[in-house]
């Protein structure tokens, strides 16, 4: 559902796939400015994007350049030629393998790890109004990567209020246990007026985070199935949110495999596929997801493979879409390879969860109507 709010612009870096660019459009923010520095991403933004008719044009990213290669002052007067306007932001997930506890864990001396450092660097000298930074877990779990992301908070607190938490995308209503650190920033002296008290260095837990009461605490809160034998039934559990289930969202009674990218799926010739239960998502690989249950985080890298609940076959390209609440009219190139469509799609934030906190910041800003 869109959000009645002014259309607050803002700068969009490490777009990828551009599915946390759909959260901040559902909100009532709008992108005005594009970076991706990765031609397969780049490309299938711009198609995927132009395709949804969500932002009444062709979709085009502005700069293909490498973030730590950008002139601050340069995208400044790209994206801003008539000055910068009174509020704007800037939003972005840095690539998270360094900082991952499945990845390579180099951390900020990682070649992706360091980015979030640039990326920061560029915030403080942009100075825009706000800013929400998206990452993965370890840099919260992981305690070298924890003392990295002190010290950064350190340096962004110069300038700006910041609050940062840990999210999982199911408990704001996405059928998916994915869960990203999100870090906020409000211009200090802007965050002191809107919040009617004054933010100091360290200050914490003054950001409006989003709290869905029908979801919260979903894991928990509700009867969750666990394992069944591979083509029997079932019923659902009672009480238990549907929005919340694999079925509700790629059922194919729902039509899902008619539309575009339904068909995009790797064959599986091992017959391993016929042998594994609904909802054993146990393994590395090879995890069948359960119709009555979220499925685990939507990531396709390092050979994990995703099975339809009750069909002998991987998921599909649309209902990996589908699970990251990407907008059907959103379409993937079909002359993409299978793989960099995956990949777009298992590294992007699941919408939802973008709308969120996009909402959260809205709602701080005393945007909404």
């Amino acid at each position: 559902m869109d959000h009645q709010a002014p259309r607050v612009p803002y700068l969009s870096f490490f777009t990828g796939a551009g599915f946390m660019d759909i959260g901040f459009s559902q909100a009532g923010f709008s992108a005005i400015w594009h970076n991706e520095c990765n031609p397969v991403f780049a490309r299938g933004f711009e198609y995927g994007m132009t395709a949804s008719g969500r932002i009444g044009r062709e979709a085009v990213i502005q700069q293909r350049q490498p973030i730590e290669q950008l002139a601050v002052e340069a995208v400044l007067a790209d994206a801003f030629p008539a000055g910068r306007p009174a509020t704007w932001g800037v939003i972005g997930g840095p690539p998270c393998p360094d900082f991952s506890v499945g990845g390579k864990n180099r951390g900020e001396a990682g070649d992706r790890g360091v980015l979030t450092r640039v990326f920061a660097e560029l915030i403080l000298e942009m100075s825009p109004s706000f800013f929400v930074i998206e990452n993965v877990p370890g840099l919260l779990r992981t305690k070298k990567h924890r003392e990295f992301l002190m010290r950064l908070i350190d340096d962004l607190e110069s300038i700006y209020a910041v609050d940062y938490r840990l999210l999982n995308a199911l408990d704001v209503g996405v059928p998916q246990d994915r869960q990203r650190v999100f870090i906020v920033g409000v211009e200090r002296a802007l965050a002191g007026s809107l919040s009617e008290r004054a933010i100091q260095t360290g200050d914490r837990d003054w950001f409006p985070w989003p709290m869905n009461a029908q979801f919260h605490d979903a894991k928990n809160r509700f009867s969750w199935p666990s394992v069944n034998p591979f083509g029997g039934t079932s019923a659902p559990p009672e009480g238990t949110p549907a929005e919340l289930m694999v079925s509700t969202h790629i059922h194919d009674l729902l039509g899902a495999t008619t539309l575009p990218n339904s068909g995009d799926t790797f064959n599986v010739y091992s017959s391993r596929i016929a042998k594994v239960d609904e909802g054993d998502d146990s393994k590395k690989s090879f995890k069948r997801l359960h119709r009555w249950r979220y499925s685990p985080t939507v990531a396709y890298g390092n050979n994990e493979v995703h099975l339809h609940p009750t069909l002998p076959r991987r998921l599909s390209v649309r209902e990996a879409m589908r699970l990251q609440g990407v907008p059907d009219e959103y379409v993937l190139p079909p002359d993409m390879p299978l793989s960099h469509k995956f990949k777009m799609v298992g590294n992007g934030v699941p919408v939802g969860l973008a709308e969120a906190v996009a909402v959260s910041m809205s709602r701080f800003l005393h945007l909404e109507q």
